[in-house]
């Protein structure tokens, strides 16, 4: 549940920084498919507010102590598997912590 919430925010964020690139057509992925769906986004959401927001990022831009997640210039990944990734295993040697399946609807929820 919170990682669906930080892979929604996540995934916001990255569109907003591919905005001047062209879009290829593609299959309607399983991010797509989330972001398509009203009561996943705000699931998403609360999760992102009440585990990410709460804690190690900011639910707004601003400079501080917490990585920003606002500025596109991120160091451990990119694309939508990436983050996936991070948000399930965590970054050896920071704060980033794995969230596995410690939501109620498992890794469903890191999306």
């Amino acid at each position: 549940m919170i990682r669906i919430g930080c892979w929604l925010g996540s995934a916001m964020l990255l569109a907003a920084c591919n905005k001047n690139e062209p879009a290829a057509e593609a299959p309607v992925s399983l991010l797509a498919a989330y972001m398509q769906d009203p009561a996943a986004v705000e699931r998403g959401a609360m999760i992102y507010d009440g585990t990410c927001a709460q804690f190690c990022h900011e639910a707004e831009p601003r400079v501080g102590e917490e990585v920003n997640l606002f500025d596109c210039q991120w160091r451990y990944g990119n694309t939508a598997d990436e983050i996936f990734q991070i948000t399930t295993s965590g970054i050896p040697g920071t704060r980033m912590v794995g969230y596995g399946n410690n939501f109620p609807e498992g890794k469903q929820d890191l999306w």
